[in-house]
């Protein structure tokens, strides 16, 4: 951990200072407990209260809090950035640093075949298994028991947790991480019916983790059937994601824990999917779309929109459609009721009715 100015830390992120520069900032805090030395931040205009009681030494806003410093309604010293968030990122990085990997170099308890390639300064823990033919690039550490089967590929500077498992030819880009317990490449789902049992079917396709992709803990990417699947570059997936054989993950997405993609899906680039949603196979989805945690998505969604429900639709029709939920029930004695006013109506205005009942 270091030390900075707030001066220091604006020239660091591109940022203007309102106040004192040179507060001395150690820390960093959430803005309802952020003390002096720490540095907290506001992206959210849901917490706009706390900027005005936290007791931070500094906090990160965006530029239309300006005028409120400058009436004197803000006391607490300013990073005022374009993009709070990320400025915030960049200063943890700063003051704490990403996790430590201890170089050890190459453990004699890991089984390494004699045809895999590994690049420099790798760091292989023990009881890590290395099949043939793998090749493994410069800088990457391999946590123990992770099992490596033939024909992987790995790129320079990958990070692989303990007991993960990497099967047969998937290729993983440069600087990919995959935490702990997650499996990269297993046979898809693909069973064929027939005389009432279920007929396995090969999965001759493989897995491609493209650069800078991250994977959470206890997920599972099956291999393709026919086609690869394929984690486009800079995507990033959270815990427990099962991702179907042959699915297509674009570039820079988001999929938060417990996602599941069926088979064949194809996701476009910037996706954003919240936890527990549900999205079935075979279906396209544009760039840009915003998926709600616990949506089930059974259509193609063109680019740029956001959704919500199971089904799931538009999300501005979803509020209005499930905020009536909790009154159902209300409204279908309303109808009852309304249905006999009618009956008793239509039946007294019908003669042959009235006739009937002499």
């Amino acid at each position: 951990m270091q030390i900075k100015t707030l001066k220091e830390l604006a020239e660091h992120v591109n940022a203007t200072v309102f106040g004192d520069g040179n507060i001395k900032i150690s820390s960093a805090s959430t803005l309802d407990r952020a003390g002096e030395g720490d540095i907290t931040f506001l992206a959210n205009d849901k917490y706009e209260k706390q900027l005005r009681t936290t007791k931070a030494g500094a906090v990160i806003v965006s530029e239309k809090f300006r005028t409120a410093a400058e009436n004197g309604e803000i006391k607490t010293a300013l990073l005022i950035a374009e993009n709070p968030y990320y400025a915030f990122t960049q200063i943890m990085v700063l003051l704490f640093g990403h996790r430590k990997h201890k170089n050890i170099g190459v453990s004699e308890k890991a089984s390494i075949s004699a045809t895999a390639k590994l690049g420099e300064n790798c760091d292989i823990h023990d009881f890590v298994v290395i099949a043939d033919n793998v090749k493994i690039g410069s800088g990457c550490t391999i946590y123990p028991g992770v099992y490596i089967a033939e024909g992987v590929t790995i790129g320079n500077d990958c990070i692989i947790y303990p007991s993960v498992t990497i099967y047969d030819g998937s290729i993983i880009g440069e600087r990919v991480i995959i935490n702990a317990n997650s499996t990269v490449g297993e046979d898809g789902f693909g069973f064929a019916t027939a005389n009432g049992s279920h007929h396995k079917i090969p999965q001759v396709g493989i897995a491609i983790l493209e650069d800078d992709v991250e994977i959470g803990t206890c997920c599972a990417i099956e291999r393709g059937t026919l086609d690869d699947t394929v984690i486009g570059k800079g995507s990033k997936l959270g815990d427990l994601i099962a991702i179907g054989h042959g699915t297509k993950i674009g570039e820079h997405c988001l999929l938060v824990a417990q996602v599941g993609v069926a088979g064949s899906a194809r996701l476009g680039n910037y996706c954003v999917v919240g936890g527990q949603a549900g999205i079935v196979g075979h279906i396209n989805i544009g760039n840009g779309v915003q998926i709600a945690a616990q949506s089930g998505v059974i259509n193609d969604v063109a680019d740029g929109k956001a959704i919500f429900g199971s089904p799931a639709i538009e999300i501005s029709k979803a509020r209005r459609a499930y905020s009536m939920i909790q009154y159902l029930p209300d409204i279908r004695q309303s109808v009852r009721k309304l249905q006999k006013q009618i009956d008793k109506i239509t039946s007294s205005n019908n003669p042959d009715s009235q006739e009937s009942n002499k």
